[in-house]
Order: structure tokens, then C-alpha cells, then sequence
């Protein structure tokens, strides 16, 4: 499943194929240093695809400083005009860069203006880019929110050359004033950041942050990476496909913005929206919102009882955000049609913050549902002394196991399996069957061979990563998958890594952000069109979609469960089509 929108974030004949809190940086007080003279001697592959995120003509990832998505300014901005249409400042924030500009040419002559006005504007309007949270490097929580924007070294090398006086009034970071003075080497590394594709100013020529997500990619020869298909179009950010298991053949596609629509057999689509939950879900029409209408599942005997689920954002009283898991019912008097009416919470959780919300719902082959949570937001799992993912009290960063066919002696409107692995701990919540996640987007259970079962039941998810690896997990009751400890295969945090109590289960494969920036996920496929692949776990990345074709050649990994090993070898088959 695809979705193409224009840079308003607007559906670009969006369609489905298948396969055939930080501050801002410039709260600087300035220093006044005397008039500036310059002179030239001075110049010191999956089946189906699934696109997360409100996404215009980018296949990135845009976020703000605060977290937050990008946003179509309410009215014009005077001056950081390049991101008039779509960025991170409103008219009051451009206002503030504009009076900083002006208070910093203060202290520069007529050529100094000419040499060096156009390098203090580009820095000081990063603020306002869509990619601001990459460009001052904010999702890393174990380094300071820089200052400065990240500069590419040959524009840092320009600037520096021609603009090197200009460096103490833009900052006030010691080690940056003094390798400006002695070392344009080593003032330009500073500068640089440790994602090539997000520097200043690659990161606004960048073909596959820019590209259109919906192009079909070629390969040197002229051959199509992906054969697909056209199901549904017209569509706004779809972010699933699903069908309920009734035998009516029917595919339910759910908007971000809260529509749930039915296409039938033929490909056509009703008039009306099987549910319509707009009115409720938090989300905005910006590219970079990861809130909104994230998740839906049918329940096993959907054909009999009407029951379904969805996981969708909320504001609540006191503008406090929370993700909702809730049922529904099908109307009695239309199989088309929810009932409005009939919505059940089964629960909620607050988000401390308007990222990482996690989002898929799955019923194993158990009788339960799972809920995939993400860790909270911000950057790093920044919430309490271990964060969010390694505390078994908190529900966030977790896979939830529960029961929805009952509630339990205190008015739960779920129960709680009896063999959910922490039932017993009192340090725990028992609705936790797995933990050590950070934003499991996109999961799946395994049908198992179709004649011999192997495989049947398993879940697979892909989790996405913080600023180097991505990775892919297989779930097993009682797992620990490391986050914040580890990313991929590799330490995040160096105390919580190296603690002998960790015990945590590797990825069953991690890639690093050259490959791909954000993985969505797939399926383990068990279809009779491409029998080859039987038994291939395909996914995909929503920002580049680039990884090695083929199987994996790694060897058998063993997977530590409780205490026992078993191998489990990965194959894995990517598509090159630009995804999440």
C-alpha cells in the first residue's frame, strides 16, 4: 500500500498496489563585538506496502524541535520565505529569526552583507526546515541540542572561508568558537553530522528524501523493481489494508485522518465510510504526524460476533494525548456500516509526547489480542531512570497480550491471559507479554506452511531505530529486545547495556541508516502466486526502501528465550521501491 501527497500533504492520487522538547537554538543573548569589516585578506519488497506518516513528495522523515510535525504556516512568512508553504515556524517564529538576522548584520559593513547575509540566513532559517529535529541532531538525547544547524563540509568549508568572524555571534559553544579561530578542519567536523543525508544543504537536494514515494524505481537496465498493481486510489495517507475473515472478500482500508472505507471485490469503493472516526482522532494534515487512526483488527469470529478493534489518538481534558484501543460493532441493519454508537474503551495510555505512538493490533492464533505500543517519544526514552521500554510497570515501549472476550473481578473490560509471563510480578504489569520496544510500527503473524504448519503463529515486527540501525524481531513471550540499551545489534546506552541483568533477544536482523532510515515492517509469505517464496520474510523501509536483494547470508541465529536457544535463520527479500 502506497500514498503520495503533494507538500501540503494533500492526497496526489493516493492509491494501494499489490504486488503481481527541545528550545530554540538561538536563545542567545548577543554580545557586541564592534563592526565587521571584510576584506579578502580577513576571511578568517513488500506484498503489501505500508506508508506511515502524513508524507508529501519525500520519502523522510520530517519532524520538528518540538517533536511535533511540520505544518502549512497559517500566513506567509516575510522571511525564511523557502519554507513558506510547508516547515516548522509560524509567523511569530519567523518574525523572531527575522529581528535576530537584523540584530547580528548590526555589526557587519556593506561588504560584509554581501559576503556573509545569505550563510547567517540559511542557518538561522533551519529552525524553520521540516527536517529541524535532524538538522540540530535532537533525537539524540546524548548530545546537546545544537546551537547551529548541521552544516555539509564543503559549505562548511565556504562559510568558514568567508565568514569566519561571523561564528561568535551565532553561538556561544566554546569548542566551536575556538576550532573556528585555530582549525577549519576541525570546526567544519563539528559542524557535520553523523547522517550525511540530513547536512545542510543536502538535506533540501537529497533525491530520496525529496522524491515522490509513488514513482515506480528503475533499475540500470530499465527493468521494474516492483510489478504492481492498482487496487484503490484517491486515498489520504492510508496506513492499512486489511480484510475481516468473513468469506466476503471485501478490503477495509483505514485513513490516518480516522476513515475506515470497504472496496469490494471488484475494486470498487462504497459510498460511505465503514467508520468514520475523524471527529475523535488527534492528528493533523502535516507530513511528519505520526498520531492519528494507527491500527485495526477484526476479531477471529468477526463473521459471527461483528467485533472489531481500533488504536487511534485522542486529546483528552487538559490537552493531555493519549493512544485509545476501543471496540466496535458492524450495524445490525448494514454489514457496510459500524455502529457509530457502539464503541467500547478497552483502555488508554498517555503519551508523554506526539512521537512514537506505536499503532499495530494483531490477534495471534491464540485467541488474543496484541497491542504494540512505542516507547513514549522524544528522543532516546528519556522517561525515568531506565525509560519507558525497560520498566515492566509502564505500558509503553511493550507488546500487550490480553484477552477481550471477558473482563476481569475489577471491571477491566479485558482479562489476562493465564499464561501472560509477568501475571504474577508485582513489579509489572500483567498486560505485558514482551518489553524493550521503541516503535513497533508494523507487525505480522506467520500462517505457517501451508502443508506443513512450520512456522504457524510466529510474530514478526519491524522496529524502528533512533539514528543508526533499524531492526527485525521475532516476539516470544517474556522477551526483553533491549531499547534504550541497545539499537540493533549495538549499545545505546552504555550503563544499561553492560548490566548483567539485561538478558536481552538480538534482532533477527539489523540494518544501519546507509540501507534505510525507517523500517515499516512486512510478511512472512505464504501465497500460491511466487511459491519461491514461500517462507521469506518481506519487508519493507519507509524512507528509502534501498537494502541488498536476496536472502540474508547470515548464519543461524540463535534466539535466547528463557533460557533455551533455538535457531532461527532469516531470509529476507527487499523491494528498492521508495517506502516509509
Amino acid at each position: 500500500m502506497m500514498s503520495a501527497q503533494d507538500p501540503l500533504g494533500h492526497p496526489k492520487k493516493n492509491a494501494i498496489f499489490y504486488r503481481k522538547e527541545s528550545q530554540s537554538p538561538w536563545a542567545r543573548l548577543l554580545k557586541p563585538i564592534g563592526k565587521l569589516h571584510y576584506s579578502q585578506s580577513s576571511q578568517c519488497m513488500l506484498l503489501i506496502f505500508l506508508s506511515f506518516l502524513m508524507v508529501d513528495e519525500s520519502s523522510g522523515h520530517p519532524q520538528c524541535l518540538d517533536y511535533r510535525p511540520p505544518f502549512k504556516p497559517p500566513h506567509h512568512l516575510e522571511f525564511c520565505t523557502q519554507y513558506d508553504k510547508f516547515g516548522c515556524c509560524d509567523q511569530n517564529k519567523d518574525n523572531d529569526i527575522a529581528e535576530r538576522y537584523w540584530d547580528i548584520m548590526d555589526f557587519f559593513d556593506i561588504q560584509g552583507h554581501e559576503l556573509c547575509g545569505g550563510f547567517v540566513k540559511d542557518l538561522l532559517c533551519q529552525e524553520c526546515s521540516p527536517y529541524a529535529a535532524h538538522l540540530f541532531d535532537a533525537e539524540d538525547p546524548y548530545t546537546p541540542v545544537r546551537n547551529l544547524p548541521g552544516l555539509c563540509f564543503n559549505y562548511c568549508s565556504e562559510f568558514h572561508i568567508k565568514c569566519q568572524s561571523v561564528i561568535t555571534l551565532l553561538t556561544d559553544d566554546k569548542n566551536l568558537r575556538e576550532s573556528c579561530e585555530k582549525d577549519r578542519y576541525k570546526f567544519c567536523n563539528l559542524m557535520n553530522l553523523p547522517d550525511q543525508d540530513y547536512c545542510f544543504p543536502n538535506v533540501i537536494q537529497n533525491t530520496d528524501l525529496n522524491s515522490n514515494l509513488g514513482s515506480v524505481v528503475q533499475d540500470s537496465k530499465g527493468c521494474f523493481q516492483l510489478c504492481l498493481i492498482e487496487v484503490a486510489n484517491g486515498l489520504r495517507n492510508p496506513v492499512l489494508m486489511l480484510h475481516a475473515n468473513d468469506n466476503t472478500h471485501r478490503m477495509f482500508v483505514a485513513e490516518q485522518l480516522g476513515f475506515i472505507w470497504i472496496y469490494l471485490p471488484d475494486g470498487s469503493r462504497l459510498e460511505e465510510p465503514f467508520l468514520d472516526l475523524s471527529a475523535a482522532v488527534l492528528t493533523t494534515p502535516w507530513a511528519g504526524d505520526e498520531r492519528g487512526l494507527l491500527g485495526l483488527a477484526f476479531h477471529p469470529k468477526y463473521k459471527n460476533n461483528g467485533r472489531f478493534y481500533v488504536y487511534y489518538s485522542v486529546l483528552v481534558k487538559n490537552q493531555v494525548e493519549k493512544i485509545r484501543i476501543a471496540e466496535f460493532k458492524v450495524s445490525s441493519l448494514d454489514m457496510n456500516k459500524a455502529d457509530p454508537n457502539s464503541e467500547r474503551l478497552i483502555f488508554e495510555i498517555e503519551e508523554p509526547a506526539s512521537n512514537h505512538n506505536g499503532g499495530q493490533l494483531l490477534f495471534g492464533f491464540d485467541g488474543y489480542m496484541y497491542v504494540f505500543t512505542g516507547d513514549g517519544g522524544k528522543a532516546g526514552d528519556p522517561f525515568g531512570k531506565f525509560g519507558n521500554a525497560q520498566n515492566k510497570s509502564a505500558l509503553l515501549g511493550k507488546v500487550l497480550r490480553i484477552d477481550v472476550d471477558g473482563s476481569d473481578s475489577d471491571g477491566k473490560p479485558y482479562r489476562i491471559p493465564l499464561d501472560n509471563p509477568f501475571r504474577s510480578d508485582k513489579n509489572a504489569r500483567p498486560e505485558v507479554y514482551a518489553y524493550g520496544v521503541r516503535n513497533m510500527w508494523r507487525c505480522s503473524v506467520d500462517r505457517g506452511d501451508p502443508v506443513t504448519h512450520n512456522g504457524r503463529g510466529r510474530i514478526f515486527c519491524g522496529d524502528v531505530g533512533q539514528n543508526k540501525y533499524e531492526e527485525v524481531d521475532f516476539i516470544v513471550k517474556g522477551g526483553n529486545y533491549g531499547w534504550r540499551a541497545k539499537e540493533g545489534f549495538e549499545c545505546y546506552d552504555a550503563n544499561l547495556c553492560h548490566n548483567s541483568s539485561l538478558d536481552d533477544i538480538l534482532p533477527i536482523f539489523a540494518y544501519s541508516h546507509r540501507i534505510g532510515k525507517s523500517v515499516t515492517g512486512g510478511y512472512v509469505y505464504r501465497g500460491c502466486e511466487s511459491p519461491n517464496l514461500n517462507g521469506l520474510y518481506i519487508f519493507g523501509d519507509f524512507m528509502s526502501g534501498r537494502a541488498p536483494p536476496g536472502k540474508c547470508k547470515q548464519k543461524p541465529l540463535p534466539v535466547k528465550v528463557k533460557g533455551k536457544r533455538r535457531p532461527f535463520v532469516p531470509q529476507a527479500l527487499y523491494s528498492r521501491q521508495y517506502i516509509k
